[in-house]
This record gives C-alpha cells, structure tokens and sequence, in this order.
C-alpha cells in the first residue's frame, strides 16, 4: 500500500505542476469571467438550474466508445483491466497473442492504435442522416488515454497513437453539421481500474507510468482517494475550458460519497461557464443525484414510468461491447426503434452507442443499423422530435423489459401495444406493430371530453384513415399498405389539447439500478 500511495503522490505532484501550468482553480466554482450564481449545493443549483429546451426536444443522441481498447477488439471495453485479472479469458488471450505482461502491457497498444481511416465529417453525416440530434464521444475511459489535446495527460490521443484531437475534431465536424457536441470522461474510475496488474509481475508495477493511474487497492485511504478525486476535477474543469461541451456524461464512480462534494463543485462551475457561454447545458449521472439538478441516466436498459424530469437510457448497439470486438453481435433496427418510442413517451432521451475500428472506421453492419434508424425518423421523426409526454406513456398489452441491463432481448410487441406522445394539439398514438386496426383505449369519451378530432393521419402515408368513437375508446384502422418498416404513427389532431383534465402518471421518485 505505502508503494501504491507514493506512486499516488508523485502522479498528483507531476498533475500539480500540469495544474499551474493550465491555470486550474479547483477551489473556486467561478467560471473565468467571475461568474459565480451557481453554489455547489442541490438547493441552491435546483433554484437556478433549467434543463435545456435542446435536449429535451432532440430525443436521440450518438455515444461513442473509441479508443486504445479497440486494437485487441477482444471481449469488451474493459480489457486494460480485465488482462491484468487472472483467471480471465482476457488475461490468456493476452498472453496466447501478445506475450508476459512485463513485456507486452496495455500501453503497448497505443503505438498500434493508428485511427488512420477516421474522418470525423464522414462520421458525423453518419450520424445526422441516422437521425441523432447530439453527439458524444468519450472524451477518456477507464484506461486513463485521454482522446483529446490535454495539457494534464501526456498520455493522449495529440502526443501519441493517432496523433490527432479527436474530440476537438468532432466537435468541430457536429456543429458544423448543426448536431450538438458532448462528451463523456470516465477519468474518476482510472485510480482503480488498473488494480489487477499488482498481483502478479506486470508493467503495471511501474510507477513511472501514469497511465495506470492512482493504483488505488482494495482498502485506499481517505487522502488517497481525495487526491485521486481532486486530481479528476482538475482533468474534468479542462474539458470544460477546452471544448465547452453542451453535454457530460459520467459513469458511476461519481456518485462516491467522497466524490459528491467534489461533483457538485463541477456542476456549479460548469453551470457557471455556461451561463458565459449562453448555452444550455446538461449533466448525466446514473444514480445519487437529485433528478432536477442533473439528468438521470439508466444504463443498457430503460425505465417502467413516466418520469417528471427529463432523464436518459444510454445503450449500445452492440449486445456484447461498447466498443470495437471481433464477434459482436448487434441489436437490429427495430428493437431499436422500440426502445426508442418507449423511452421518448416516457420524458426520456435514448443515447446510442457505437464501437467503431482501431482504424477509424465504422463496421458496416452498425452503419446499415444507424440508416435503417434514420430512415424510420424520416417517416416518423415529428411524433419524436419536439414532442412531450401526454398524461400516461401509453398501452401496454406486452411487458417490455425494463431495469438496467435488460436491454438485449427484443420485445414482441403487438398492434395494440401503444405509445403516446404530444405536441400541442396533435396526439401521436405510435403501433409497435401492424394489424388491420387498433383501438386507444386511453381515449376514451371521458378522457376526450369536450375536446373534437379535427384529423386523423397516419404518418408517411397518404391513405385516408377510418377512425371510430367506441365505448372502449378510439378505434383506428390500418391502410392497405405500410408506411415504413416498423412501428407506426397515428397522428390524431384536436382543436385543443386532449385530456388536461386527467391526473398525470409522470414520477418524481429516484431511479434505481435493479
């Protein structure tokens, strides 16, 4: 342990020198124009704190896990920790591929991770044209290699490997195409993530690199993790300065007791910048945090309600990886879509992730997926974008999966398995399948009371659709011939808004990993 905190401090010195050099004040929550209306308490940021219009209205964003992990494209992201567990297929593969681990460790990937194929403008008009409003790559991961031009990490995608700012050229691609940038930094769970490697001889052991981060152990003391923390809101307040992002994403580690006082301090300056910027901003967090502070993000899987505030599934289209393996299997276009309509009628957002090549480019199967959901939004895209959740989400004859990590079976949904969404006027009941004809039993005569259907369209089709008033509610037929692959829309427009009078559904209570 004495080894592991000496190592510790003489990463945090070297930060330290980095620090003044950046002209970073991790004691202060101002931003660098002097702007302090945001304190680092929930009261205070609930008081001021506005979640954006953007984010709220774009629904659907592309996450992107790229990196040194992708050269050995083996078992999933977390293979510069699981190489180093014995016992692991990681750590055999390792050894069968590339030799001891003295000899061949994680570092020894990078001069491999060339990334001499990507182009970010081709990847962002991927993107667009999937029909993704917002982008967010992963700025670092859990390895420590940060993807962009830090001044605090030697070890980074500018000085090393590809030799280029990826997270500086995306953002620079995406608001050109009129996406919003994020990112996302998984630096807080560096200082364990290497821990492995100290149980057996391995280059892990060597204090000299940085890239393995605090070496924290099992039993870390208070100041080793408070030097660690302190060290990740110097790395995160850069990110900040460097590419004001409109969005950052964070894993769990975050959520630390120890780290909390610490990640409100980020809120409050990054809320602070942001009032300089005159933008709006948006955190995410998985668990710990109020939801009207931050947006609450559920991971590989999706919530059972309505919620209040705006929160967030993040997902991949891989089952198996966040980034780049050999063998992946992924989710097909329509379970996709459904995850998509369930979420949005549920005040979410749905961030979908991709893994592409050590080379830069994109597998063509994830390509054919992004298009496939791009082409639906086209048909589809006005009962997602811009709309809000009406009083309940919707009709649920089949349970869908629900919780973190349930995301990778398909649900086989049927005709009168509906979601609602709304945009003034105009209801959308969205088919998660196809059949003659469907009734929205949430449309009731009490429930549309004195409110009068003005139309009644089916998105992407120019048929003429037979709708009928029951005692069981609204009965809409299907036309002869559909308008898009999967999942359809019904556009029911009212000369007012239908059902102010019902008692919303939305929840306020806390998501909870299941």
């Amino acid at each position: 342990m004495k080894r592991i905190f000496c190592c510790l401090v003489m990463g945090l010195m070297i930060a330290g020198c980095q620090t003044k050099k950046a002209t970073i004040n991790i004691d202060s929550v101002a931003s660098p124009k002097g702007t302090e209306v945001f304190q680092p308490d929930w009261e205070n940021i609930a008081q001021h704190y506005r979640f954006p219009e953007w984010f709220v209205d774009a629904k659907f964003g592309i996450f992107i896990h790229w990196g040194v992990y992708a050269v050995p494209a083996f078992g999933n992201e977390w293979y510069p920790r699981t190489m180093y567990q014995k016992g692991s297929p990681e750590y055999q593969h390792h050894l069968d591929t590339y030799g001891e681990h003295t000899r061949f460790g994680y570092k020894d990937f990078i001069p491999m991770f060339k990334a001499e194929k990507f182009n970010a403008d081709e990847w962002v008009q991927l993107f667009k044209a999937s029909g993704a409003k917002y982008v967010v790559p992963v700025a670092e991961h859990h390895d420590g290699f940060a993807m962009y031009d830090s001044d605090l990490n030697e070890w980074n995608s500018v000085k090393m490997g590809p030799h280029k700012d990826i997270v500086g050229l995306l953002k620079q691609a995406a608001e050109k195409e009129g996406l919003v940038f994020g990112l996302s930094t998984h630096r807080a769970e560096n200082a364990w993530f290497y821990n492995g490697g100290l149980e057996f001889p391995s280059d892990v052991q060597d204090t000299t690199i940085a890239l393995y981060g605090g070496r924290l152990g099992d039993k870390p003391s208070a100041a080793a993790i408070d030097a660690v923390t302190r060290e990740w809101l110097t790395r995160t307040y850069e990110l900040i300065n460097k590419y004001e992002p409109k969005l950052i994403w964070f894993d769990w580690t975050v959520n630390r007791p120890e780290t909390m006082p610490y990640f409100n301090k980020f809120m409050a300056y990054y809320y602070n910048n942001a009032l300089d910027w005159n933008e709006q901003v948006v955190v995410n967090t998985k668990q710990g945090y109020p939801t009207n502070v931050q947006v609450w993000d559920m991971e590989r899987g999706k919530s059972d309600k309505m919620m209040v505030f705006p929160w967030q599934t993040d997902t991949s289209i891989g089952k198996k990886s966040w980034s780049y393996i050999e063998g992946e299997e992924n989710k097909t276009p329509e379970q996709i879509v459904h995850d998509l309509i369930d979420i949005v009628s549920k005040n979410g957002n749905l961030l979908l992730n991709i893994g592409p090549r050590a080379d830069g480019t994109i597998t063509e199967e994830q390509t054919a997926i992004l298009l496939s959901i791009g082409k639906w939004l086209q048909v589809n895209g006005e009962a997602i974008y811009g709309t809000r959740p009406w009083k309940k989400f919707g009709e649920v004859v089949t349970e869908p999966t629900k919780g973190t990590f349930s995301d990778n079976t398909a649900t086989p949904y049927t005709a009168q398995d509906i979601r609602f969404t709304t945009k003034g006027n105009d209801f959308y009941a969205i088919a998660l399948n196809w059949d003659s004809s469907t009734t929205v039993k949430s449309l009731d005569r009490a429930a549309i009371a004195d409110a009068k259907i003005v139309n009644v369209t089916l998105l992407g089709s120019d048929a003429q659709i037979a709708y009928e008033q029951t005692d069981e509610g609204l009965k809409l037929s299907f036309p002869p011939t559909k308008p898009c692959d999967f999942a359809y829309s019904f556009k029911i427009t009212f000369d007012k808004q239908v059902g102010e009078h019902l008692e919303s559904e939305a929840s306020n209570e806390t998501m909870k990993h299941n």
